[in-house]
């Protein structure tokens, strides 16, 4: 009987992520480094790349360029946790930028935007 009390009173709830964004850390390689984007080029970009692989509904998608620096081309967008994989996947598939090889390389992603302030592979301790 006491077993049964705990069995018909316990629920095991998960939570697969409670947080409602994702945060990415990227950065743009370009073939031609001298190459300059502003945030609405890096931006209007990755919406081509989210139409091309996904059709109008994935350029529907909406992410937000949090911060961007023009000269490492290093950007940190926020996404629904839920199109997370989408926008992960477009970027991965960008090529080309007008005309010329590039790439784009993922460097941190997140729940939490704190969690992108550092990276411990970087950390030297004096």
């Amino acid at each position: 009987m006491f077993d049964s009390y705990f069995i018909r009173y316990y629920q095991r709830v998960v939570l697969k992520n409670a947080s409602p964004y994702h945060y990415m850390k990227v950065c743009l390689v370009l073939e031609d480094e001298s190459t300059r984007l502003s945030a609405v080029d890096l931006k209007q970009f990755i919406i081509s790349g989210l139409k091309s692989l996904y059709g109008e509904v994935g350029a529907a998608l909406t992410f937000d360029l949090l911060k961007y620096d023009e000269d490492t081309l290093t950007a940190f967008l926020r996404v629904n946790s839920r199109g997370l994989v989408k926008l992960w996947s477009s970027l991965t598939l960008l090529g080309s930028y007008q005309n010329q090889a590039c790439a784009f390389r993922v460097l941190q992603v997140s729940p939490f935007l704190l969690a992108l302030t550092g990276n411990s592979r970087e950390l030297q301790l004096d």
